[in-house]
């Protein structure tokens, strides 16, 4: 199976559309905050053949992948090491005529089984998207007390049965440590009331309350949306894809206040310095269609917001 079977980009054309406007001028400079394995960036520098790509990624080997892809681009591209809020030092003095942002797990972790981002599959309990640095879910069991397991597990993972799940977590490390994703899942199923166990699978929220705690997502992701808003050109455009519940609704309040007047309330007339600097480009969130969800299940979650500089600071 080759790297365009394994790795379907989401919602390709539609963030083509409205990505392209702003990398209409020759050398305008795309900004994939999220690289994976490049097939946004991929499809962007063919369809745009003046247009550079700075490609983010915190993981080595989707660098490394995405940097055998997009080889036959040459000097075009620019690969850092670095995630996704680090996009104004990426950039240095340069402002981005198009910037996305596409959230959450990636094709490459969740398909290799020994990253650990997969219940489904045993593993060693793991989930950092930087191999090379940073604490581990095994850490996190291993570590937290029974409150900060409940909270993540309410927060990131929105989960009914937090303190459940929590209690019984550590009762299962006094005998012995958390090291495989296969241990974790037995003890979340069994701490499952039976009424619930056909309510989907325990251990996905779980999952991906661990995935995001271990790396900071929400975290990044914070600081990751006014970057990529400071990082635009007038006339800039960035789009973003979120996954999950908690990133869409962080996405759309920021979106919120970004697109709305700075005027004091009673003034009879807005003054220029008052408008907005940006404007929403799609309204509401955008979802896959149909037929692409059933081609790629991995698009059926998805929620598209776009936004657009109209004017500077």
């Amino acid at each position: 199976m080759g790297l365009h079977d394994i790795h379907i980009p989401v919602m390709l054309d539609r963030c083509l559309e409205l990505l392209g406007p702003g990398l209409a001028g020759d050398g305008a400079i795309y900004v994939d905050g999220t690289l994976g394995m490049g097939g946004h960036a991929e499809a962007v520098l063919g369809r745009f053949p003046h247009a550079r790509l700075v490609g983010l990624d915190r993981d080595r080997q989707a660098l490394g992948i995405a940097g055998e892809r997009l080889a036959p681009f040459g000097d075009r591209v620019t690969l850092v090491h670095t995630v996704y809020d680090g996009i104004l030092d990426a950039l240095g003095d340069e402002r981005a005529g198009a910037v996305l942002y596409d959230l959450g797990v990636s094709s490459l972790q969740l398909d290799e089984a020994e990253r650990g981002f997969a219940y489904a599959q045993d593993a060693p309990l793991d989930m950092r998207m930087d191999q090379s640095a940073g604490t581990t879910a095994a850490d996190i069991v291993a570590t937290y007390g029974e409150g900060d397991l409940r909270r993540i597990f309410e927060r990131y993972g929105e989960e009914k049965l937090a303190g459940r799940y929590a209690r019984a977590i550590i009762e299962a490390r006094k005998s012995a440590p958390f090291t495989r994703s296969g241990e974790l899942v037995d003890v979340l199923q069994a701490a499952t009331p039976a009424a619930l166990r056909n309510a989907g699978h325990p251990a996905k929220r779980v999952f991906q309350a661990l995935r995001i705690e271990v790396n900071g997502e929400l975290r990044a992701l914070e600081r990751a949306i006014p970057a990529a808003l400071a990082a635009l050109a007038v006339g800039g455009r960035l789009v973003v894809l979120s996954y999950q519940s908690l990133e869409d609704r962080f996405v759309k309040r920021l979106f919120q206040e970004a697109t709305r007047s700075t005027a004091p309330s009673g003034l009879p007339v807005e003054l220029p310095e008052h408008a907005p600097r940006f404007r929403l480009l799609v309204r509401g969130a955008e979802q896959a269609s149909d037929e692409e969800a059933q081609r790629n299940p991995r698009a059926k979650p998805v929620r598209l917001r776009a936004i657009e500089r109209v004017r500077e600071d």
